[in-house]
């Protein structure tokens, strides 16, 4: 294949995706800034925590010049997501995909409102795959885990838009907090769809909180034949006075399972504390001086 033929093939991908998507995106202004968004189902939008702030109302305009007004049904600082219900026309939803299936080199698509500038399209590739996003919480200092990075460009305006695949799928919310140029989108799984759910009916996402700070690290051969299980994880910082210091849980301690769920990264310990966990003694297994051992933590709700 030659260079042109090349490059014609990859325009055509990326105006196809640009065709697909960029309906179902909105320009959003509130009160104290704006930002893009994304219509995930019928009446609804997706977007970052941080575009609404605090506000409660606003106005999305879509590319064909649709204008809705829009209040937040609800908001999660952790995960960076905000669920806006439109009230008047808005477009179908977009296709959602799933962020899990990515792989580093595949070829996104980047669709938002830079600089007021609505229906912008920037393309890169998936750059690295759980990657960590610092934010604040109220006072409190948190980290949004397994975020996408990417060489799409994304300026202030792109957040809350969308990053899509060749097929046209939605797979990550954009955000543009981190600046210094570098791309960062959260990503759209199983995870995020279950604080999406949360967010549609209770407007709020309540987190359990083991207060432990870990790594992914590799098994012992004997232990990854034993268990099935390759990889944990090692536990760098357990919080003094915390649920897991409690528990008995030390640092240099790896992780196998929380809730007899497998786990090789924070993601995995993460998808375990959601809210009906608070409270509760949860089965945390750990390999320490070479003998698995088991402690039962009582998770306490994680507050800002």
């Amino acid at each position: 294949m030659s260079d042109a033929e090349a490059l014609d093939a990859y325009s055509r991908t990326v105006s196809a995706v640009a065709r697909t998507v960029t309906p179902h995106v909105a320009s959003v202004r509130l009160a104290r800034g704006g930002g893009s968004a994304v219509v995930f189902d019928v009446g609804y939008l997706l977007t970052n925590a941080h575009v609404v702030g605090g506000d409660q109302r606003g106005t999305a305009t879509f590319t064909d010049g649709t204008e809705a007004d829009f209040r937040v049904v609800g908001a999660d600082p952790l995960s960076d997501l905000a669920v806006l219900r439109v009230r008047g026309p808005a477009p179908d939803p977009a296709e959602l995909g799933d962020a899990d299936r990515l792989v580093v080199g595949q070829l996104v698509v980047a669709i938002g409102s830079p600089l007021g500038f609505s229906g912008s399209v920037t393309a890169g590739v998936v750059s690295a795959l759980g990657r960590a996003l610092p934010v604040r919480q109220g006072r409190t200092a948190r980290v949004i885990e397994d975020v996408i990075q990417t060489d799409a460009a994304l300026n202030p305006g792109n957040s809350g838009g969308a990053l899509a695949d060749s097929s046209g799928r939605v797979v990550g919310v954009n955000t543009a907090v981190a600046g210094f140029g570098l791309g960062l989108a959260v990503p759209v799984n199983a995870t995020t769809r279950r604080i999406i759910d949360t967010l549609l009916v209770e407007g709020r996402v309540r987190r359990a909180y083991l207060g432990v700070v870990g790594v992914p690290a590799p098994l012992p051969d004997d232990v990854a034949e034993r268990t099935g299980q390759t990889a944990g994880v090692r536990v760098v910082e357990v919080v003094a006075g915390g649920p897991a210091d409690r528990a008995g849980l030390h640092s240099g301690d790896l992780v196998l399972t929380v809730a007899r769920s497998p786990v090789s990264d924070a993601q995995g310990i993460q998808r375990q504390l959601f809210a009906e966990v608070i409270g509760t003694r949860l089965p945390v297994t750990v390999l320490r001086n070479g003998a698995m051992v088991d402690v039962y933590a009582t998770p306490t709700e994680l507050v800002g």
